[in-house]
């Protein structure tokens, strides 16, 4: 009877240390592409929980103050979908080059995340060929 308990109080261990929240993000990078100074700089990280438990993203932190960015408000359960909002200063003239770091119970509990690209001056067009 002792081994029968045993047994079965091992196997409950593993299976809970199995049991994790997954962050799976649909692109690990945002590409701005070349944008006009003052634009929308709102973009967004779109990731699902592939995990078997909740995941709660606890903080989400920029690598400058230049690049604001907001977790989701609550847990994402099991199987759903959903964003973290980058916010850039597009009034910040030249390359863009920002980490986003996500803390969370995920399996993997810090994730980094890029945006890239590049705010051109005024007066110069996207649609203007460089030379």
């Amino acid at each position: 009877m002792k081994k029968l308990a045993l047994i079965a109080l091992v196997t409950l261990v593993s299976f809970a240390a199995n049991a994790q929240a997954k962050i799976s993000f649909k692109t690990e990078t945002v590409d701005y592409g070349e944008i006009a100074k003052g634009s929308d700089g709102i973009r967004v990280f779109e990731f699902t929980n592939t995990g078997d438990q909740p995941l709660i993203i606890s903080d989400v932190k920029s690598s400058c103050g230049c690049t604001v960015p907001k977790k989701p408000d609550g847990p994402v359960a099991a199987g759903a979908t959903s964003t973290i909002q980058v916010k850039y200063d597009t009034n910040r003239v030249g390359p863009i080059r920002k980490t986003i770091t996500v803390y969370s119970n995920a399996d993997e509990p810090i994730k980094a995340l890029k945006i890239k690209g590049e705010i051109l001056p005024e007066g110069k067009s996207v649609l203007e060929k460089t030379e």
